[in-house]
């Protein structure tokens, strides 16, 4: 019951028409939790690391391309994000995000499980009070440019975006 009211809370947010003051957004490199074999043996991939970046960007571009939030440059906190670890360090992503003026952070976390198994989980927090608003994640196989970009695709669109959660948008 509670995590329906905090989407509908969201969906509030994410559904009101343009306004003079759209919420101001602050969203941080999303991280991998590798707890693969592979990952394991070989340690950290560069492709892996750029897919991060790309999808981090991919998620920036697509929530400022929707016009229903202000994104909030993070570079001032920038260097102190990437040195933690943003899902387990009791709440600094809200402390860079109100550093920096947001009323909301997204965080995200893919986890490799193997090379055809992941997983992408993304965090949505109130900056000011450090509430989860929602979390989202899709499964999906194939740890590749084209799987990474898809998944966290349908998440914007079907999750972040959705006007009517639960019926797909095109």
């Amino acid at each position: 019951m509670r995590a329906q009211f905090v989407f509908a809370a969201l969906m509030l947010l994410v559904s009101v028409p343009a306004r003079a003051d759209p919420p101001k957004l602050a969203i941080f490199d999303f991280e991998l939790l590798d707890t693969s074999l592979e990952g394991e043996m070989r340690g950290p991939q560069a492709d892996e690391h750029d897919r991060l970046i790309r999808i981090s960007d991919l998620v920036r571009r697509q929530l400022t391309e929707s016009s229903k939030f202000e994104l909030l440059d993070i570079s001032p906190v920038k260097a102190a994000a990437e040195g933690s670890n943003l899902q387990a360090c009791g709440g600094c992503d809200v402390q860079y995000a109100q550093r920096i003026g947001a009323d909301l952070v997204i965080t995200g976390v893919m986890k490799k499980i193997s090379t055809l198994i992941l997983n992408l989980t993304i965090f949505v927090r109130d900056a000011h009070t450090g509430q989860l608003i929602t979390a989202m994640n899709a499964d999906f196989r194939g740890n590749t440019d084209e799987s990474w970009t898809r998944a966290t695709s349908y998440l914007v669109r079907n999750r972040l975006l959705a006007p009517n959660y639960g019926k797909p948008q095109p």
